[in-house]
């Protein structure tokens, strides 16, 4: 299934859904495109085949686990489990943070936000942040926050299309300017703002600051190592992230490949990166094209993927 892409105008946003990805839309700084979504107020629309107009949450009602798969229906019940984003940086997002099951239940009766980023084109010498650069305490965190230094603290590094950066909740975040990326995360839209460049809205107000609440949620820990390492294979199944939510794979591949997920008990999420190609199964044949994100059942345990295009890549996710 494929659903209409949601269209956020963002202050921050510029162009490159569109020239890179190919997408349509009639905004002046389109920031993000939800691809599925389950967050209320932006649930996602089915617009291909029989199912054509229903809405995802209604499907997962309908379908169960035949749709989600008997174990993540079983864990979620009708909340769809994940959001899929691609993210366009004209300019620099505010530097946030997210919180974690337990205190995003307590505070919002919602989940929690752990993420992760793929960067498909980033301008030379575009920056992401992830995390401290070195050892830091919380009241040290408050002194470089009140001074207004809190960027002194904080790790930038230049990025480069193939990154990957793994955002569990809890660490500081923030994309650069010049930066296109996929993102994929937990159903939940909790965001704690930290630092926003004293920038303004549509109404010349200075952006909502969230500090107070950001404090509890912060993972005061530094890491040496901020990028995902990870190898890929073409024609293969290549895992660049697995944790509790969300298993992500890159799948390159230039020949046809046979899929089965019969022991896997989960729907997938392709979100087509580079080229096109044609999902066959018993019943039909649907082409992916470069930008677009399909959702596979988890009762379509087996299908040919077909190149259409020299290579292809895509993004391959799922729940264990």
């Amino acid at each position: 299934m494929k659903f209409n892409p949601i269209f956020l105008e963002k202050i921050w946003g510029g162009n490159r859904i569109k020239t890179v990805l190919g997408k349509d839309y009639d905004l002046p700084n389109c920031g993000e495109s939800w691809e599925l979504s389950a967050v209320e107020g932006n649930v996602s629309v089915v617009r291909n085949g029989f199912l054509k107009g229903n809405n995802l949450t209604e499907l997962v009602e309908v379908y169960m686990g035949d749709l989600l798969g008997d174990k993540v229906y079983k864990k979620f019940g009708i909340e769809f489990p994940l959001l899929f984003k691609f993210i366009d940086a004209d300019a620099d997002l505010s530097i946030q943070v997210h919180p974690g099951d337990e205190l995003a239940a307590k505070r919002h009766n919602a989940y929690g936000k752990t993420e992760m980023w793929y960067v498909i084109h980033a301008e030379k010498g575009a920056l992401i942040n992830s995390g401290f650069n070195r050892e830091i305490t919380r009241e040290e965190y408050v002194e470089f926050l009140e001074k207004g230094k809190l960027t002194e603290i904080l790790c930038f590094e230049e990025t480069f299309p193939g990154d990957v950066f793994f955002i569990p909740a809890g660490r500081i975040h923030a994309i650069g300017k010049g930066i296109l990326l996929a993102e994929i995360q937990q159903t939940s839209d909790v965001t704690y703002r930290i630092y926003d460049y004293e920038r303004r809205d549509k109404e010349g107000k200075i952006r909502e600051l969230h500090n107070e609440l950001a404090l509890d949620a912060i993972e005061f820990a530094y890491h040496s190592e901020y990028k995902t390492k990870y190898e890929s294979e073409s024609n293969k199944s290549s895992e660049i992230v697995s944790c509790p939510y969300f298993t992500t794979n890159m799948l390159r591949f230039n020949q046809k490949l046979e899929k089965d997920y019969h022991q896997l008990d989960s729907f997938v999420v392709y979100m087509n990166l580079k080229g096109s190609f044609s999902i066959e199964f018993e019943t039909g044949t649907e082409v992916v094209e470069q930008g677009e994100t399909v959702l596979i059942p988890a009762s379509l345990e087996n299908f040919n993927l077909v190149p259409l295009t020299p290579e292809v890549e895509t993004l391959e996710i799922y729940i264990k």
